[in-house]
Formats: C-alpha cells, sequence, structure tokens
C-alpha cells in the first residue's frame, strides 16, 4: 500500500455546500459564513456532495438570480481563493457587512477567486483539508498563472 501524496501545507482545500460555492465562483458572494474564524491563506474551493445541497437556499432570489445559468457541480474542487480576514456579524455600526452574511456567523473573507475552467473531482472534508497531490497539480495545470503566487509549488 502507498502513503497518499498532499499539496504543500501551504494550501488547503474546504468544502462549501451548493449552491454557496456557485455563488462564489460565478457572482460576488465574498463571505463565507462559519461558526469560527479561519486563518487567511489560499484555499481550494470544493463543492460537498449534492446529497448535502441546501436546498432551501435556492429559494433565495439573491442566489437564484447568481446561479441562474450555470450548472451546479458537486464532490468537486471548483476554485482557488485566497481567504483574507474574519470577522464578527456585523460591522462596527450594527450593519451586516454583505447581503450574504448570515447573523450569528463569522464571516470569513474571500478574495482573488479563480475559477476551473473544469471541475476536479475530489472528496472533501469538513473544516479545512490536506489536499491530495494528484488534485493540486490538476489545479495548476488549468491555472498555470497561480505558479506565479504559488512558489512553494514549484521549488
Amino acid at each position: 500500500m502507498t502513503a497518499t501524496l498532499y499539496a504543500p501545507e501551504f494550501i488547503r482545500g474546504i468544502t462549501i455546500k451548493q449552491p454557496w460555492t456557485a455563488c462564489i465562483v460565478h457572482g460576488d458572494k465574498r463571505i463565507e459564513n462559519r461558526p469560527k474564524a479561519w486563518t487567511p491563506g489560499w484555499r481550494l474551493l470544493h463543492a460537498g456532495a449534492e446529497s448535502g445541497m441546501d436546498r432551501a437556499a435556492l429559494r433565495d432570489p439573491l442566489v437564484a438570480r447568481t446561479i441562474r445559468g450555470h450548472q451546479l457541480h458537486f464532490s468537486a474542487v471548483l476554485a482557488v481563493a485566497r481567504i483574507t480576514g474574519s470577522h464578527g456579524s456585523y460591522t462596527d455600526d450594527g450593519r451586516p457587512c454583505s447581503p450574504w452574511a448570515q447573523p450569528g456567523c463569522f464571516h470569513v473573507q474571500l478574495d482573488d477567486v479563480h475559477e476551473l475552467p473544469m471541475p476536479v473531482p475530489c472528496r472533501g472534508a469538513l473544516g479545512p483539508w490536506h489536499v491530495p497531490l494528484p488534485v493540486f497539480e490538476q489545479v495548476l495545470v488549468q491555472l498555470p498563472h497561480l505558479t506565479e503566487l504559488f512558489p512553494e509549488a514549484t521549488s
């Protein structure tokens, strides 16, 4: 039996239920609602399994407008994004920080979203997870410009 090889430690995967993943990849959703703050860094955005889809979210007009015309992929890496920080539920003046923000959650701030031309099938996990090396290599093949952002991956 061979040991599984993983991508460098600087990158992790995060699994997000659909249709929320599609709203990040195809729309302007740059807040991911989580029960605790996450550390900054690069993440592969993974769409969870179809059985875990948030069907109630499909009735939200903001979600419906954002995903209209896009196929929802499941159990696959769909994009790369950078977490720039996390903060509590509201701004200092008591307003939500984004139309995507949910009260009572930490808001993980996303930036630099790079959609993959083709989803990379992969199993996900709860919390930030180690990315199998073949998955990471498929991401870099599809987004070669990221090697400039990830010098650790090519050294």
